[in-house]
């Protein structure tokens, strides 16, 4: 394998030298995407990219197949052979396959987008996960969700995108998404095939940038992320609110170290949340701090409900964060909540059903 792009000409001269099969980095990548790709969607995802990157190489792939020159009547040469028809028919068959896919995936974006449509009217605030690759996303994942998707220690484990709900300490509901993790350098027809799934990432409402803090390129792990988002047209100049940087293993870093790393981050205006996916420490935090980013309109309440209202109490815990609560020697409770905006309505029409009022 070499760690940077090759010629097809390099390519094959090496293959002949060595005789073996060499990979450059984007010919690496494109095999790895292949072996992980498990769904439909990420399949063609894959292959649209590999196509991509094959019909850009083949004019100097079949250079064992060039143009024959020679001679013809009354001196006129000519020139032809089967390299021009071996490399027109080839990139015919590679352009008609690329034409095929990208039409299948067109239908996906129209899906997606309709499945947006549909979450939109709920509605419920998508925060995405992106991140390096191997740098925890989906062991994060599955730690707030309770999901089971694959987490392993290798590099582009999870391809396809995953969904699920989770409940913040607001009583907020937002719908959480794994996505597929960056490397430096990704290659651009990647970063084209994969916008379908991408494109959750620009419409999120919110982005949690997982860092794998313990890694000795963490800092440069993060240029390279911050890349990846302006090619998707994420304003990163105007994007502070939108993204909360979760720097993930701390376990394995030492107290001192984890220590001079927060400090130095303060020093620069970073606000990082620390967490161990594995452990599960900082978990709470993260919530909390998700929580407050989505809930800038989030509205405080102080209430007073009767014995007899207990059913209101309890969808007051299950759909708002409870702050302090009390009951008096009448048995009449006194709540303080904090409520998102999305189920301040919901309560306000049941406190005029019932003829409650707030303090």
């Amino acid at each position: 394998m070499v760690d940077h792009s090759v010629s097809p000409v390099q390519q094959r001269n090496l293959e002949q030298a060595w005789n073996c099969k060499v990979l450059d980095r984007t010919g690496l990548i494109l095999e790895i995407f292949g072996e992980r790709a498990r769904t439909r969607e990420g399949r063609l995802q894959v292959e649209l990219a590999h196509l991509s990157y094959q019909k850009g190489r083949l004019v100097r792939a079949w250079t064992h197949l060039e143009r024959q020159r020679g001679g013809g009547g009354g001196g006129a040469s000519f020139v032809g052979g089967p390299g021009e028809a071996q490399i027109e028919l080839d990139r015919r068959m590679i352009q008609a396959r690329i034409d095929a896919i990208r039409k299948e995936l067109a239908q996906v974006v129209k899906t997606r987008e309709l499945h947006r449509a549909g979450r939109r009217k709920v509605p419920y605030p998508i925060v995405a996960i992106v991140g390096y690759t191997n740098a925890g996303k989906s062991t994060l994942f599955n730690r707030l969700t309770g999901a089971d998707v694959l987490a392993q220690d290798q590099v582009f484990a999870t391809l396809d995108p995953t969904m699920r709900e989770v409940k913040l300490p607001s009583g907020r509901r937002v719908i959480l998404s794994d996505t597929v993790g960056f490397i430096s350098h990704l290659p651009t027809m990647l970063v084209a095939a994969f916008r379908a799934t991408l494109e959750e990432v620009i419409e999120a409402d919110l982005i949690l940038h997982v860092r794998d803090i313990s890694h000795s390129e963490s800092e440069a792990q993060r240029r390279d992320v911050e890349e990846v988002l302006d090619g998707l047209d994420v304003n990163l100049q105007s994007a502070d609110q939108r993204i909360l940087e979760v720097w993930n293993k701390v376990d394995r870093l030492s107290t001192v170290t984890r220590q001079e790393a927060i400090t130095a981050a303060r020093f620069n205006d970073q606000s990082p949340v620390c967490v161990s996916a594995l452990t599960g420490e900082g978990i709470d935090e993260l919530l909390q701090s998700v929580d407050e980013r989505l809930g800038v309109d989030d509205t405080y309440l102080t209430l007073l409900l009767p014995p007899h209202e207990g059913q209101l109490l309890a969808w007051l815990h299950e759909n708002a964060e409870v702050l302090d609560r009390s009951v008096d020697e009448h048995g009449e409770t006194r709540i303080n909540v904090r409520i998102a905006a999305e189920n301040r309505g919901r309560l306000l029409a049941q406190l005029q059903t019932r003829q409650l009022r707030i303090e």
